[in-house]
């Protein structure tokens, strides 16, 4: 039996009543529609074994599952699920996506830390695809070798809920046409994401174990919405006000940035260090220390949605350009980053956070590593049904890894069709440590399992 460690986990699923949640959310038409919860579920159980197709969904009738597991669907069966899916029955899947994150933090700790401060993180990627005839397919920019270039994909946007001391679990997502502008969309998502991250929060300080952990039921402290400068617009900046959290949002440099860095003096400009080196693919070299300062800027001006904040700038010097002064004296040509926020915390803290945002791209490339390598269907709808199940397989093993103990909660799932993927990482080496660690899961979640449970 190569998936045996799914028991463990459905018993968690089963817990949190997935199969409720869904039943309550979804209507979906038809012969193909019925047991949606059931569906849904078997879709989400084949992706924890590491099936990034529908075909590969076929893995939960393989071997001696049977043993375990009733009434699993054909991946036939499921294909035809996802195909009757119409944008209102997506919406539907999503909702009930989020309150089953909200269910999880329930019974398991998923951010700890909450107390001082919880980061939502939204950003979008191109996953490309092949399929001449799947719909929303189109042309759009993507960042490879660190050349722009154009690719035919779909083009997913997502948000998580992070905090320092947690690994990220998705709160929101959404699919696009391959061309579509990142921020189209988001300032919706982020609402959502907010909502979402508002209810995990209290649901998580209300667990009956939070009653001897100081930590967990400590007050929900700030909640800050992390972002790069494609999603620097006036709609995402008044939806973050609109839910009062704050925001830090990277802006591009022009002509009225840099009039305002400009008016930072030289005495202004603190030293930082990275505690790792960071690679620059302009510069082709690594950084390990930069100078950050601060000024007020007012962005949007002139419009009803204009906004004076904190303009958070980092800069490192520019090796590849020399310049000389009136004097032929050489002196140091900057590079500029800059951060648009209402963070109240001291300029070095708001400054690391935001470079914190790049915890989202690890996120990216552990969905890229399993379910999400494919968008399977030449149904836009089905693809959208299919993203919003890999959310909620990635929150579930999210959970079961965090009972498993701290050495599992943040860790990074790995594609291993043997077993669990969250529990059978890389860095879990030997058969007895991923034995201990199910068997965690195990006590953690119930005391018995009996065989027959339908996923």
């Amino acid at each position: 039996m190569s998936c045996a460690g799914l028991a463990p986990v459905l018993a968690l699923a089963q817990r949190c009543d997935l199969h409720g949640v869904v039943d309550a959310r979804l209507r979906v038409p038809t012969d193909k529609g019925s047991n949606a919860s059931g569906k849904v579920t078997t879709i989400v159980a084949g992706m924890v074994t590491g099936a990034d197709s529908i075909d590969d969904l076929n893995v939960l009738r393989h071997g001696g599952m049977p043993a375990l597991f009733d009434s699993v669907y054909a991946p036939s069966t499921l294909g035809s699920f996802l195909r009757t899916f119409t944008h209102g029955h997506v919406r539907q899947l999503q909702a009930a996506s989020r309150q089953f994150l909200v269910r999880l933090a329930g019974q398991a700790p998923l951010l700890p830390g909450a107390g001082s401060v919880t980061f939502v993180d939204v950003d979008s990627l191109l996953r490309r695809v092949y399929g001449k005839q799947k719909q929303g397919a189109a042309f759009g920019h993507a960042k490879v070798g660190g050349y722009q270039v154009l690719l035919r994909g779909l083009n997913p946007l997502i948000a998580t809920i992070s905090t320092a001391d947690a690994a990220p679990v998705i709160a929101a997502t959404q699919l696009r046409a391959g061309n579509a502008g990142s921020a189209r969309g988001a300032a919706a998502l982020v609402a959502e994401a907010v909502a979402t991250t508002k209810a995990v929060l209290a649901a998580q300080a209300a667990r009956p174990a939070a009653a001897t952990t100081a930590s967990t039921t400590a007050p929900a402290g700030e909640i800050v919405l992390r972002a790069d400068s494609a999603f620097y617009s006036r709609t995402v900046v008044t939806a973050c006000r609109r839910t009062r959290v704050r925001f830090s949002i990277t802006v591009r440099i022009d002509a009225k940035v840099r009039r305002a860095i400009a008016t930072i003096g030289e005495d202004a400009w603190t030293e930082i260090r990275y505690p790792q080196p960071v690679w620059d693919d302009e510069q082709q070299r690594f950084i390990s220390r930069a100078q950050i300062a601060e000024t007020t800027y007012t962005a949007f001006e002139g419009t009803r949605h204009e906004v004076t904040a904190r303009l958070i700038v980092r800069r490192v010097p520019d090796l590849n350009k020399s310049t000389v002064d009136n004097q032929g004296a050489l002196f140091t040509v900057w590079r500029y980053h800059a951060a648009f926020t209402d963070s109240p915390y001291i300029l070095v803290q708001a400054e690391a956070q935001h470079r914190g945002h790049a915890i989202i791209e690890q996120v990216f490339a552990e969905l890229i590593d399993g379910p999400l390598a494919h968008l399977p269907s030449g149904r836009f709808n089905a693809n959208n049904a299919w993203l919003t199940c890999v959310a909620i397989a990635h929150n579930l093993t999210r959970a079961a890894a965090t009972l498993a103990g701290r050495p599992h909660a943040t860790a990074r799932a790995a594609d291993d069709p043997g077993l669990l993927a969250l529990l059978a990482t890389g860095r879990v080496q030997t058969v007895h440590t991923r034995e201990a660690a199910l068997a965690d899961v195990f006590i953690a979640v119930t005391n018995h399992t009996p065989a027959g449970t339908t996923p």
